[in-house]
């Protein structure tokens, strides 16, 4: 059984997913209905081999491709043959799982400078004598 390297330290083999050839849509000439060159894949993170922070960190991406069931389904149907679209589904499989071991970076709080804080409230002012002119003029 062949193994589908993730990371240096991280694989997962052929049967944790299953591949399926369906017809492609859209445009394709004379074979678009009687050649499926168009892959399908289904991985089903919870039964895989994957850590626990991987498994997780799919299962609450917010991406459509997985199911409720917890079932990441990829369509590639991007080249003409089976065995390109089969490489570009295996490769999507493996960048989605790369994704999800991405730890996000910390988001660290900046302070505005002085000199934007001082341009800001000077705008505010100019903004505010201009509408102030615009009022009625009261000859009082």
């Amino acid at each position: 059984m062949a193994q589908i390297d993730i990371t240096e330290y991280i694989s997962i083999s052929e049967d944790q997913f299953e591949m399926n050839a369906i017809r492609a849509q859209g445009a394709g000439g004379q074979n678009v209905n009687k050649v499926s060159s168009a892959i399908h894949l289904r991985f089903d993170i919870q039964a895989s081999t994957l850590p626990e922070f991987y498994k997780t960190n799919l299962l609450n991406s917010n991406d459509s491709r997985i199911t409720n069931e917890g079932v990441l389904i990829i369509k590639a149907q991007n080249y003409r043959t089976q065995e390109q679209n089969r490489e570009d589904a295996l490769a999507r499989l493996v960048e989605i799982i790369k994704k999800a071991g991405e730890k996000p970076k910390p988001r660290r709080a900046t302070k505005p400078t002085k000199s934007s804080q001082i341009k800001r409230v000077e705008s505010k002012k100019k903004a505010g004598k201009t509408k102030s002119l615009r009022k009625k003029v009261d000859f009082e």
